[in-house]
């Protein structure tokens, strides 16, 4: 298996404002670049990384991207998820149409930050049809408490490809298994909706990230979307919340490890480069 790493944020605090890591030790200080990535990855099978939007200050938002652009083609980076604001109609359009000069292959706006309200109103949606339009995805990050408002928002935009990040961020930790699974059975009846493996390290209890823990969770966002719907992703570096980088790696491999080839390949890469275009 080589992997697409279809989440990979990227922090230069000389460049861009980063409040959200303010209370997190890990992450509050120093840059996370892709010079730090390569070093960790070297010989572990990615074969190329996609950049996601980092959450920074929302001034910054622009600015992330168009600096991300100047780096895509070096050091394994294929394109970018850049950030944006579709609750708003003042410059959206003009953003979409920069982003195609900007290696970007999908768009996303943090959604578990926000009222819950943001992505039900008409001006929401209308312009996130527009991104479907341009033959781009959008990356769906809501908590498992607000899954029914994914579903929501997915079937008022069936004609947009959909990836919801982290397997909707479920209580991993607290055993909250019953009602996330229900929200992830409604999403993956949706054929336009796909599923990002990723993050869910980080939602374990403190030094119970293994694959014996993920395992019931994951087999069970596989067996719902099937292989042909899922993509993986780092989340580096939040993932050192979690099991770290290269323990990620090694518990994907052996929990995709009872998947037929092709399944696995189609989870790994195949998905990532037809959803995203890369």
């Amino acid at each position: 298996m080589d992997f697409i790493d279809t989440h990979q944020h990227l922090i230069w605090r000389d460049r861009l404002g980063y409040g959200w890591t303010a209370g997190i030790p890990a992450l509050a200080t120093g840059d996370f670049t892709p010079e730090d990535y390569q070093a960790q990855i070297t010989g572990l099978g990615i074969a190329g990384t996609i950049f996601m939007e980092c959450g920074v200050d929302d001034a910054d938002h622009q600015a992330e991207a168009r600096y991300v652009a100047t780096r895509v083609g070096r050091d394994g980076i294929l394109g970018q998820i850049a950030s944006c604001r579709p609750e708003t109609d003042d410059g959206f359009d003009e953003w979409l149409e920069e982003c195609g000069g900007l290696h970007v292959k999908g768009f996303r706006r943090i959604l578990h930050v926000v009222p819950d309200e943001m992505s039900q109103t008409p001006t929401f949606r209308r312009n996130l049809k527009k991104i479907g339009q341009k033959g781009l995805a959008f990356d769906m990050c809501f908590l498992a408490r607000q899954l029914p408002i994914a579903e929501e928002l997915a079937r008022a935009c069936d004609g947009q490809a959909l990836v919801l990040d982290h397997c909707g961020v479920p209580d991993i930790a607290g055993g909250a298994f019953d009602d996330w699974a229900t929200g992830i059975d409604r999403l993956a009846a949706l054929p336009h909706v796909s599923v990002k493996l990723s993050g869910i390290s980080a939602y374990c209890a403190p030094g119970t990230a293994s694959t014996e823990t993920l395992r019931p969770w994951v087999d069970h966002v596989i067996a719902r979307f099937g292989a042909d719907r899922v993509v993986w992703g780092s989340d580096w570096p939040v993932v050192l919340l979690g099991s770290g980088l290269v323990p990620w790696i090694e518990i994907t491999r052996a929990l995709l490890s009872p998947l037929s080839p092709g399944e696995q390949a189609a989870i790994a890469s195949r998905n990532a480069r037809r959803i995203y275009g890369v």
